[in-house]
């Protein structure tokens, strides 16, 4: 019988990158998933969608979002808590609005990668481009990372 690796898979190298951007959004701040495809370089919205969707649970999921500014489904409670909690401007919820629940204002909570807020980590955007990540890898492991 094959002995089972205690060790966890490293992710992918597009995974590390694409998180490591969700981690240098400031709170009260979004990026839209293309804007983040943007600022790699590479993938598009679909991709970014998919590594957060399998890898972004310990990332702050909540600050990549739709370029409409509606809530994840299926996570809009747990999303809208950090919005509250973090400050990050919302829209009022119109009558039609399903669920009744507001969305993310986009004009006020989008982030350019520029100026960085309170409570972000040091350095500054340019810092943000960089691909390689120092230091220990990020691994995957535990329960799925499913967002």
């Amino acid at each position: 019988m094959d002995r089972v690796s205690d060790e966890l898979p490293e992710l992918p190298e597009y995974a590390e990158r694409v998180l490591d951007v969700a981690e240098q959004i400031p709170p009260g701040r979004v990026m839209t998933y293309g804007d983040v495809a943007e600022w790699l370089g590479e993938g598009g919205p679909r991709q970014v969608g998919r590594v957060m969707a399998l890898y972004g649970a310990a990332a702050p999921w909540w600050r990549v979002v739709r370029a409409d500014g509606a809530l994840l489904p299926g996570h809009e409670l747990r999303a809208l808590g950090h919005y509250r909690e973090e400050s990050t401007p919302l829209r009022g919820a119109g009558r039609a609005a399903e669920g009744h629940l507001p969305r993310l204002d986009m004009r006020r909570a989008r982030w350019d990668g520029g100026e960085r807020g309170p409570g972000s980590r040091s350095g500054d955007a340019e810092d943000m481009a960089g691909t390689a990540r120092t230091g220990a890898e990020r691994e995957v492991g535990g329960e799925a990372a499913h967002i």
